[in-house]
């Protein structure tokens, strides 16, 4: 399942929506670092995966 940009927009004003009430700011800034980093991991495995089906076609 492919999420786009819109649905990780609505997820974080959710999710900053939710800790503005309890009193979570840092945690919420946090988790937000962590998925930034995991999205990042993700875009460069897809691109090696990629590279070696490509180079093995060849």
């Amino acid at each position: 399942m492919k999420m786009n940009n819109w649905w990780y927009s609505f997820y974080f004003m959710v999710l900053g929506v939710v800790s503005f009430f309890t009193g979570e700011i840092v945690t919420f800034i946090m988790l937000g670092f962590i998925l930034l980093a995991l999205n990042n991991i993700n875009s460069t495995l897809k691109k090696i995966y990629k590279q070696n089906n490509a180079d093995k076609q060849d």
